[in-house]
Parts: structure tokens; C-alpha cells; sequence
């Protein structure tokens, strides 16, 4: 049994463009929280968040996406924002975070779906579509990846990895902070850090650098390796959409166009004058990429 706590609800009033009603889903006796946006019955456009942010990183995009008659879904991972947290970072592994959105998109029986993925939510959304590619109809992928074990890494990301394992003070919304080009308010930056109000909320938060396969003895390289295999089989629609500023995942983007057969003659695009979390700065431009890729591509 996993011994989880729950952010207090009040935490989350009064978050400045973030007034989506609060829907839920029990994952092994866990509640997953996600945004719902749109008609039911539309094509689902699956969000997800990677680290440390949560579903109010795509507070710009799910309402134009829906305006366009889509269905915006963003989800918070287990550990984040309204989801529940387990308190022991033991219990947060890659391949339990794949389980658990699985089991997310078959509790909410999601068919056709276009993926928009970035940072952990490429890393866990890319292994989910390639195990399940029957439920996905098209992939957009945003400063991410899936890296095995055989990838180098930035240095960027070692510093960022030892620091989330050894420093004392780990705060959430600077942490987003540093990962954008353009100043956020204060508000903003308290929004993101709503749902961590002490230590012992951020074991997920913690965790998720220490689980990115870094060496190919990775406990989860091989079922990644798996995945690129997939890939590189992948006929249906599969876009980039880079920033030109984020120093963790540049030029991974050209790996993915040379490597899935559906990323050929798409209309890759590069964010300009934005980080890492790119949502955050060009939340309403991302939105328009992803329905211009969904008209361009209908589903036969």
C-alpha cells in the first residue's frame, strides 16, 4: 500500500487564469486529478506536464484548443498539483508512471488522441503511446525526448540532477522560473508552488531527475529502447515544437524528425524567444500549433 497525502483544496483557490473545474480519477486507489475541456465527444488533445510543474502550465492552451472544438485533457501525474502524492520517493518509479497513465487513459477510455508531450511528459507519454499506439492518433512533442541510457547528457542537466538530490532548499515555482526566458510575476510563480506547501509534498518532485535512464543498465532503458523501435516504425503524424532557448533538450528535436517515418514532410516548427517550459511563455502560440496539425492531418 502506498501511503499518499493530499494538498489541501485551499491551496488552490484564487490562481491567477486557472478557474477549470476539478474532475478526478481513482489509479490504484489514488486520486488523479485532470482538466476537462471541450466536447466529450471531440478528438482528445492529451496534455501532459513533466517536471516539476503541474496541469497550470497549460492554463493558456486548453482554452483555445477547446475553442477549436477539441477536447483539452491535462492531467496532473501522480505526485503533482491536485493528483495525490506519495510521501516516500521510493514509491515514484518510471515504469509506475507509465502504469499510471495508462490506466488514466483507459479509466477515461480515450481513442484517437493526439499526444502533446514535454520535459517527463514526453518521457512517460512516448512510452505510453508506443505501448499503446492503437489509442494514439498523432504525436506533438515539445522540448523532450526519450532517452535510454546511450544519449549524452547536458551538463545542465547533471548540475540540475545533483541539485535535486542534495540541496536542502527546492523551490518549485523558481525552479520554473529559471526554466523561462521572460520574468514571471510573483502570483505566477506562487501558483506553481501551490501544490507543494512543505517538504514532505515534493518526494515526486525530488524524484523524477534520479529516474531518467542515464546509463543503459537503466532499470528502464530497455523498455525505452523498446519504444524507439516503435518510433521507428511510426507512420501517423508525429511534429516537433522546440523552443530555441532551452539549453536541456536542444537539437533532440532533429533526432525525432530523421528517426519516425510520420515526422516526414510535417510542418516542424522552432518557439522563438522561449525556455524550457515553453508552455508558460507561448502557451497561446503552442495551442494554434497543435490545431493546425490536427486540421492537417484528419484522421482517414
Amino acid at each position: 500500500m502506498i501511503k499518499t497525502i493530499r494538498t489541501p483544496d485551499a491551496r488552490f483557490t484564487a490562481l491567477p487564469d486557472y478557474t477549470f473545474a476539478a474532475n478526478y480519477a481513482d489509479i490504484e486507489g489514488m486520486r488523479m486529478h485532470y482538466v476537462d475541456q471541450g466536447p466529450r465527444d471531440a478528438e482528445p488533445i492529451l496534455m501532459l506536464h513533466g517536471e516539476p510543474s503541474w496541469s497550470y502550465l497549460y492554463r493558456h492552451m486548453i482554452p483555445p484548443v477547446a475553442d477549436a472544438g477539441l477536447r483539452a485533457i491535462a492531467p496532473d501525474l501522480i505526485g503533482f498539483g491536485k493528483s495525490d502524492k506519495p510521501v516516500r520517493r521510493v514509491d515514484y518509479t518510471y515504469a509506475r508512471h507509465v502504469s499510471w497513465m495508462h490506466q488514466f487513459i483507459e479509466a477515461l477510455d480515450l481513442s484517437n488522441i493526439t499526444l502533446f508531450c514535454q520535459d517527463w511528459g514526453s518521457l512517460i507519454g512516448l512510452r505510453v503511446a508506443a505501448e499503446n499506439p492503437d489509442r494514439f492518433a498523432r504525436i506533438v512533442l515539445a522540448n523532450g525526448g526519450l532517452p535510454d541510457g546511450s544519449q549524452q547528457m547536458p551538463r545542465v542537466f547533471h548540475i540540475w540532477r545533483a541539485f535535486s538530490k542534495w540541496s536542502p532548499w527546492f523551490p518549485i515555482g523558481r525552479i520554473i522560473q529559471s526554466g523561462t526566458v521572460a520574468e514571471l510575476s510573483g502570483d505566477i510563480v506562487a501558483a506553481y508552488d501551490a501544490p507543494f506547501p512543505s517538504a514532505r509534498y515534493k518526494a515526486g518532485a525530488r524524484q523524477f531527475p534520479r529516474l531518467v535512464p542515464c546509463s543503459p543498465d537503466d532499470p528502464a532503458a530497455p523498455a525505452n529502447r523498446a519504444a524507439w523501435q516503435v518510433f521507428g516504425d511510426w507512420e501517423k503524424p508525429f511534429l516537433t515544437s522546440f523552443s530555441n532557448r532551452d539549453p536541456i533538450t536542444r537539437g533532440a528535436d532533429k533526432v525525432f524528425v530523421k528517426h519516425v517515418p510520420g515526422a516526414r514532410d510535417q510542418a516542424h516548427t522552432t518557439i522563438k524567444n522561449a525556455g524550457h517550459f515553453l508552455q508558460e511563455e507561448k502557451g497561446p502560440e503552442l495551442a494554434r500549433v497543435i490545431i493546425d496539425f490536427v486540421e492537417a492531418n484528419p484522421i482517414d
